[in-house]
């Protein structure tokens, strides 16, 4: 791979951008992925050998929830419950292979149960009998189930210096999500934290290699174990691969201009790592690097993905950045030519994911001849292989009572320890920390009195800002203060003191 080709190819691009550029589509159908000697297995041969082009391309769709829901995206009816009408078609019509995400918060186990197993039933007892793989983003513990153990964001569980708690940390998010049904986690984010400009720093293991790479060895860890088909360990997701965090505004999904020796001293050592301890999955840069799309990018998702880092395992897209492509990039005509760029990349799956306009435009292609149906073949082994390695072709719905440890005490002690590891205290001048209990104390700033400042985004909603969703009897700083103290507590909202008041 050679990035000093890419930023050929991105000036190429940016000056033909006014005529629809349809180049860097011509230049992939000369490149398919590669890796191609690896065994997937003579079972995952036969599943594919007995499959429709309909059914290849529905493999290598993902849809969101909200699709196959009752009300409209974004806005579906309370409280949720599938459409029947909408799951057929997803199921024997679209084939799809794999639904993600959650209707706008957090479900109950029992809510989940019903959603898994309604789509699981359907899908082995119709269509082409092989079940989907749901994924969901448990970014700091399975943040979108009712009762689940929640654990500091990644920043915050990198700062205790301390694997092996994030190892449990993955493990018990593992076993909880595998609770609620859902076998592939999006998670963990490898990019390395380099610019603090950026908006998602916080979901990072920080700005150290070496931190970060240990870090992300403990998850793949915690999250797979030795055995991922284990109905206690999920599939991990590697993201986002490549450069994500380093975005030349600081805006996220935005262009990051970085020289090739900066891509491999300091971005790609975590996704290596991760890698070397068989992750199974990984979620593509959702922006650009050195003015080509990551996502139309075949020297990264094939030549340094899948030759020379040896990655065997399925590429998912990030949100609807295969429509970017021609939405937003402008390297694609249509959607029509969005799909073809991205497959020959080497993209896998699709997460559209709001529609079938994927589905549509890549089984179009592949009749039209131009992407050969040996591409699809080469998607299916991969999707189906991680779909073995997850024990669903076997097992496709679990065993939803056999979970007594969800949300138990001892799992909520595993989270406070790696808080409490978490913390740094940078220097306790006059020993005045712990206070004294009977001591009067001001406490100040919108953040000690929110419980949504301290939990962050991907806590119970997406960017965790709906109160109604709180987690029921956590507490505040303020509260947490309040209850431990015998002495008078003033609390201030900003730092003007003729504001406190004593709640």
């Amino acid at each position: 791979m050679t990035f000093k080709t890419n930023l050929i190819l991105g000036l190429l691009i940016v000056v033909g951008l006014n005529a629809c550029v349809t180049a860097p589509s011509n230049d992939h159908t000369l490149k398919q992925s590669g890796n191609l000697s690896f065994d997937y297995g003579q079972d995952v041969e036969d599943l594919i050998a007995g499959m429709t082009i309909e059914e290849k391309v529905g493999q290598m769709t993902q849809i969101n929830i909200d699709v196959i829901s009752k009300g409209e995206i974004f806005n579906l009816e309370e409280p949720h419950e599938l459409d029947s009408i909408k799951l057929d078609s997803a199921i024997n019509y679209y084939y799809v292979g794999s639904v993600l995400n959650v209707g706008g918060h957090t479900y109950t186990r029992q809510h989940w149960s019903e959603i898994i197993t309604a789509i699981q039933e359907k899908a082995i007892h119709e269509g082409n009998g092989i079940p989907i793989i749901y994924g969901i983003d448990a970014i700091h513990g399975v943040n979108y189930t009712v009762g689940a153990t929640l654990f500091p964001q990644e920043i915050g569980q990198a700062a205790t210096w301390n694997p092996l708690l994030v190892e449990q940390g993955a493990a018990i998010t593992a076993y909880e999500c595998r609770a609620s049904g859902i076998p592939w986690n999006f998670s963990p984010v490898l990019d390395l934290a380099r610019t603090p400009l950026w908006s998602r720093f916080f979901e990072t293991y920080g700005e150290d290699v070496y931190l970060a790479k240990t870090m992300s060895a403990a998850c793949i860890s915690g999250y797979q174990g030795n055995d991922a088909s284990d109905p206690e360990k999920v599939a991990a997701c590697m993201k986002h691969f490549l450069g994500y965090s380093m975005p030349l505004s600081g805006k996220d999904r935005t262009p990051a201009w970085i020289p090739e020796r900066q891509i491999r001293e300091y971005f790609l050592p975590t996704f290596q790592t991760a890698i070397d301890h068989g992750a199974l999955t990984v979620m593509i840069n959702s922006g650009e690097i050195n003015g080509i799309p990551v996502h139309a990018d075949p020297d990264i998702l094939t030549t340094l993905l899948r030759e020379e880092l040896g990655f065997k395992g399925l590429v998912v897209t990030d949100w609807e950045d295969i429509i970017k492509l021609h939405r937003d990039h402008k390297v694609a005509k249509d959607m029509d030519d969005a799909v073809k760029i991205s497959v020959m990349a080497g993209i896998d799956m699709s997460m559209t994911p709001n529609d079938y306009s994927f589905n549509r435009s890549l089984i179009k292609l592949v009749k039209q001849g131009e992407v050969p149906e040996s591409r699809l073949d080469e998607s299916c082994r991969r999707i189906l292989w991680v779909k073995k390695q997850l024990g669903l072709l076997q097992n496709p719905v679990p065993d939803f009572a056999d979970y007594d440890l969800f949300g138990s005490e001892s799992h909520s002690s595993a989270a406070l320890n790696t808080v409490l590891e978490s913390m740094t205290l940078l220097k306790n001048e006059g020993n005045l920390l712990p206070l004294d209990s009977t001591a009067n104390i001001l406490v100040c700033g919108p953040a000690a009195h929110s419980l949504n400042v301290l939990n962050g985004a991907w806590t119970h909603t997406w960017q965790g800002l709906d109160e109604t969703y709180n987690t029921q009897g956590a507490s505040t700083i303020y509260e947490a203060v309040v209850e431990y103290s015998t002495g008078s507590v003033d609390y201030a909202l900003g730092a003007d003191l003729e504001e406190v008041h004593d709640i």
